[in-house]
């Protein structure tokens, strides 16, 4: 089935049968007197008054625990860049369908009109006794790395900028496997990453934690090196000490790692690299090198790019729907990296894994574990059971979580049921 639309599908799509993506629907009875005198006033003051007594009973006797929201202030939406809060309301509904849809979790797309990252996290902030959980997403760098901070270590709640995280995680679960189809360790990589942005640091910060060593980033200008007066806090972390051109970065590479924009790295860089690469290209839509592209320079290599119609697609949803599944499940107070090292750990695992025969229907191939198939596909249902469960344990053992008594097989066992 082809996944390309029209202009006129997709507006369709979001115009019928009635505007917008997403509506609220009640999971009470509301039928009688004695109903209304429940779900509102007098009966509604008992559990205020509960909550004003203890506040961890909103998990008790509200939506909160299965609630998050999805803020953005639309100043870096996909690939349209800073198009504004409200233009990117129909990209907020969209993530809150899917965190619906893949790990029924219930969200609020709100977009806020404002740019001043004091602001913003201000407003965050004064909303978030309404949620278990924030998802920032299209935030424009530097700005995400700082209102993120303050947001993870000022609130009491999981916040994740998915745009940050999710590729890091989803990008980490693929990089797992590959070098295990390669047979190299991580520890022994060599990685260059082109890119600077948000995603390409957290990236970087995550690939560290799980053990590799030498990672050499590009921006627009070069190689970032020590000798550079126009660094940021940011990129000065992978700062390298010795001035280099990029071609010689690439040179004898095991990876690539491209979030920026076609054409960026080109054959040559990948002619230099090693006879087994892996080249991960997620510039969307278009990526820094198509995979034929890669494959005729070196047909041994595993690509990966952010597109449906190639193998290997690094797709975000392989992950934020069950990370703050099982983050709320445990009511973590937020998402360490522990957490986000199991969620790579247990999507790497699902990858090896005979795929279900549902699975192979949508997606209409003959799928197993290979440098074709390095991440499992969306629609496995098995990720919110691995996935979520992984996650939850991670929080507990890490001491996030208000769960204290945890049974993980048990949980797996209710998340079996949700599938």
């Amino acid at each position: 089935m082809s996944t390309t639309v029209t202009k006129q599908e997709a507006l369709d799509y979001h115009q019928f049968p009635k505007p917008g993506k997403i509506s609220i629907a009640t999971t009470t009875d509301l039928n009688s007197q004695r109903d209304l005198s429940m779900a509102y006033t007098p009966g509604v003051a008992h559990p205020c008054l509960q909550i004003e007594a203890n506040p961890d009973d909103a998990y008790k006797y509200t939506a909160k625990r299965n609630l998050v929201a999805v803020i953005s202030n639309g100043t870096a939406v996909l690939g349209l860049g800073n198009i504004g809060a409200l233009a990117s309301k129909p990209v907020m509904e969209g993530k809150s369908v899917l965190f619906k849809k893949f790990s029924a979790v219930d969200s609020f797309d709100i977009e806020v009109a404002e740019e001043d990252p004091q602001k913003f996290i201000d407003v965050c902030k004064a909303i978030a006794p309404t949620f278990g959980g924030i998802n920032l997403e299209d935030i424009k760098s530097p700005e995400c790395f700082e209102i993120e901070r303050r947001l993870v270590e000022e609130l009491d709640i999981p916040v994740m900028h998915d745009d940050q995280h999710g590729t890091a995680i989803i990008t980490t679960a693929g990089l797992i496997n590959a070098c295990d189809i390669i047979g190299k360790k991580l520890e022994e990589l060599k990685v260059v990453v082109v890119g600077a942005g948000a995603a390409a640091i957290s990236c970087s910060r995550m690939y560290k934690a799980v053990g590799v060593q030498n990672i050499i980033m590009v921006d627009s200008k070069g190689v970032i090196h020590d000798s550079r007066d126009d660094l940021n806090k940011f990129k000065k972390e992978f700062s390298i000490e010795n001035p280099t051109t990029v071609l010689d970065a690439f040179r004898d590479a095991d990876v690539v790692l491209g979030l920026s924009r076609p054409g960026t790295f080109t054959q040559k860089h990948i002619a230099v690299m090693a006879n087994e690469p892996i080249v991960f290209a997620l510039a969307n839509p278009t990526p820094e090198l198509f995979p034929e592209e890669v494959f005729a320079i070196r047909d041994k290599a595993i690509v990966g790019t952010g597109r449906s119609d190639f193998d290997n697609q690094i797709n975000n949803v392989l992950g934020f729907p069950f990370i703050f599944r099982g983050a709320l499940d445990v009511q973590a107070k937020k998402i360490n990296m522990q957490m986000k090292k199991a969620a790579a750990y247990a999507i790497a695992n699902l990858a090896k894994q005979p795929v279900p025969e549902e699975v192979k229907e949508i997606f209409g191939e003959n799928l197993v574990y290979s440098k074709e198939y390095i991440i499992p596909k969306p629609f496995d249902k098995r990720l919110i059971v691995e996935v979520s469960s992984a996650v939850a344990l991670a929080a507990v053992e890490s001491g996030v979580a208000r769960v204290k008594d945890f049974d993980v097989e048990k949980y797996k066992e209710e998340l079996s049921k949700m599938i």
